[in-house]
């Protein structure tokens, strides 16, 4: 094929192109092969100075689409130019024309550089030849400089998207200190107002004040011990040094021993419950603490509207959910709801961010499943889906 036929600027403007490293090879590849033959190609990466390299991509487009594949993409050459830092270029050993084509591979190997160490390497595999000229050889070594570039920009990506998780969890964790100091000041407010109000020494109280500054006092200790719990639980969850005591146990009385609780908190709940006798293996402690999150968070962030639960039988899990007819979630903060510290932005109401995590480490730790759903207008469902029974080994705790 004529060296002017291979086409330099498409090539690098492909590799250019603002799409994912795989599609942009995808589209290398039928560059690249309209003007130099080859019939496999494999890309390997090293991710340290070690001999031990790794295929991230291959492609079988010729002769060797149906070669198995731990004999067609050249690993021991990718390995060879990993060592020698050079080129290597190997043909078969015995030319034989009656020998099956796909015995007979030509293998090109160059390596992948970025401004400080080898990052890769790069295999052309030619089955039944032709032979590599010098020409195809520096064709293959532009090919080679351009796809380094892009390992170089798939690399910059990745640390691009690790520096912004970082940015991430450290806004998270910042406003999480904001909001626990926040939510620590509130209650500690209350009880020390109230207390120092009931011990002025030049005031008398009645009995009817008295008792409403005194519940007004157990109902903020009670906040701040629960926030407490919640911050050194997820803190256990997280570490997973929380232990669990799993026996079988009745869905349907787990259940309606939270509803029976926060009913009595509220006696204006419409709660509707349709549970049957489900037996799994469960710690009652924690997965009632699961069901009473979700259902407090329904009360306080779709107030006045009726909350359903309800939970169906399958062959070896029980799908349960809580569902409200509230404002909804907006789609954009679905998928981060089960995160450490998250709150969706511009709700009134206040909270930690820790509940629904804390119920995602509790539903995973007996092997099940927690997802949301939500249609701003319509309402919210919380599915849950648990095991009836869990192995040996999480039966055991710990």
């Amino acid at each position: 094929m004529a060296a002017d036929s291979f086409d330099y600027l498409a090539i690098a403007e492909t590799i250019g192109q603002d799409v994912d490293w795989k599609s942009s090879l995808d589209a290398l590849i039928k560059v690249v092969r309209a003007s130099f033959i080859f019939d496999n190609m494999a890309l390997y990466i090293t991710e340290t100075d070690s001999a031990v390299t790794e295929v991230i991509y291959a492609r079988a487009v010729g002769r060797g689409a149906q070669a198995e594949a731990d004999a067609a993409w050249g690993e021991v050459i990718a390995n060879q130019v990993l060592a020698s830092e050079e080129m290597v270029l190997q043909r078969p050993e015995n030319l034989n024309p009656a020998t099956d084509r796909l015995a007979q591979a030509y293998l090109l190997g160059l390596p992948l550089k970025n401004s400080t160490r080898i990052v890769g390497v790069l295999v052309f595999i030619r089955f039944g030849g032709p032979d590599y000229s010098d020409e195809h050889v520096r064709q293959a070594t532009f090919v080679a400089t351009q796809v380094a570039f892009l390992l170089e920009k798939r690399a910059l990506s990745k640390d691009l998207r690790q520096l912004e998780d970082a940015r991430r969890t450290m806004q998270l964790q910042q406003d999480f200190i904001a909001t626990v100091s926040h939510e620590l000041r509130t209650p500690l407010g209350f009880i020390k107002g109230y207390t120092t109000t009931l011990l002025r020494s030049d005031t008398t109280w009645d009995e009817k004040t008295r008792r409403e500054f005194l519940n007004i006092i157990d109902e903020e200790a009670d906040h701040l011990t629960e926030l407490i719990e919640n911050v050194l639980e997820s803190a256990r969850l997280q570490s997973n040094t929380l232990a669990f005591q799993f026996q079988p146990t009745r869905l349907d009385s787990i259940i309606r021993d939270v509803v029976m609780r926060v009913q009595m908190r509220n006696k204006e709940l419409k709660l509707e419950v349709d549970v049957p006798a489900v037996i799994i293996q469960a710690d009652n402690v924690r997965l009632s603490q699961v069901f009473e999150n979700l259902i407090n968070n329904a009360v306080k962030y779709a107030p006045g509207s009726k909350i359903v639960v309800r939970a169906k039988g399958r062959v070896n899990t029980v799908h349960a959910t809580v569902e409200d007819f509230g404002p909804g979630i907006s789609p954009e903060h679905l998928e981060n709801l089960f995160e450490r510290f998250y709150r969706v932005p511009g709700q009134s109401t206040g909270g930690t961010g820790l509940g629904l995590f804390i119920c995602s480490q509790i539903v995973q730790a007996h092997q099940g499943k927690i997802w949301v759903e939500s249609v701003v207008g319509k309402g919210t469902t919380f599915h849950l889906e648990l095991p009836v029974r869990l192995n040996a080994q999480s039966e055991s705790g710990g």
